[in-house]
């Protein structure tokens, strides 16, 4: 498993009944967790007393309850910054397991920087959200393609980037639909080193168009192959959709990549460490190809 245990500003403290209690900073949150079968006893007193709720409702969705939360406060991993902000749907603008990728693929990419410091690193990250991967990459030293079909999370990235001391880095922020851009790139012949990808279980285009994972994400690799350098750094394929296992994604990318530039690829669950217990909290998946 893919664990995100270099955090100091975030943390899982306990997992109960459908919902998981989490250290933000200094502020505490209760939010609701599908892999969260089980019923332990809450011991711990902040489960009772914590500064924002997210209540699911029957219906389906839900609602945040605040109790001295602010509008929006940041945390920080390493020397990134990220500014945070409760909204719709339990979120809060930060998927923190993502932080065992974003050290995976910076290390890559500093070692490559290390052989040739000359050299120009080329990343593309699709479905790019508010911009974690893409901050993570441009820190390492890459020049990085970030792009989003929603304004205003194109929006959020540049403040992590602002907050981080980034804002000048080489970043293209571009609001655009995924698949439409990777078409046009195509046929303008412009090619990648790396290519980062968190694609939406489902979704819908601009005219209406309908995404569902399971039946578009392998097109999606093939047209990403094309785009790719002769001789590729890595790609990175992450899934929060319980149907699409690292086993598939494995299956995909040896399929897509390996079999035309050679490598070989790995894939498994991403998780974050529980501090009650010293056990894993389950975060999806993540396929790592490299060449």
């Amino acid at each position: 498993m893919f664990i995100a245990d270099n955090w100091k500003d975030y943390e899982v403290i306990d997992t109960s009944g459908g919902e998981k209690l989490e250290r933000w900073g200094e502020y505490f949150l209760v939010r609701p967790d599908p892999q969260v079968i089980w019923n332990t006893p809450r011991t711990d007193k902040r489960w009772s007393r914590p500064n924002g709720h997210y209540h699911r409702s029957n219906k389906g969705g839900g609602e945040w309850e605040f109790f001295d939360l602010p509008d929006e406060w940041t945390i920080r991993y390493k020397e990134l910054t990220f500014c945070l902000k409760p909204f719709a749907f339990k979120h809060t603008g930060l998927f923190p397991e993502q932080a065992a990728n974003w050290d995976w693929f910076s290390s890559i990419i500093r070692k490559e920087l290390a052989k040739d410091p000359d050299r120009e690193i080329n990343v593309l990250n699709l479905f790019a959200y508010t911009g974690g991967a893409t901050i993570s990459a441009a820190a390492a030293g890459a020049k990085v393609t970030h792009v989003d079909a929603a304004k205003g999370m194109v929006g959020w990235a540049k403040e992590n980037a602002k907050a981080s001391g980034l804002m000048n880095a080489p970043v293209r922020w571009l609001v655009d639909d995924c698949v439409k851009f990777v078409d046009r790139e195509i046929r303008r012949g412009n090619k990648y080193d790396a290519i980062i990808m968190d694609p939406p279980s489902y979704g819908r285009g601009p005219k209406g168009e309908i995404w569902k994972l399971e039946d578009c994400v392998f097109s999606l690799l093939e047209k990403t192959a094309d785009i790719l350098a002769d001789r590729p750094l890595f790609v990175l394929v992450n899934s929060y959709t319980t149907g699409l296992q690292p086993a598939v994604l494995s299956y995909m990318m040896n399929i897509v990549f390996v079999n035309r530039f050679g490598g070989s690829v790995e894939a498994d669950e991403v998780g974050l460490p529980v501090k009650s217990n010293n056990l894993v909290l389950p975060c999806g998946a993540s396929g790592r190809y490299t060449a």
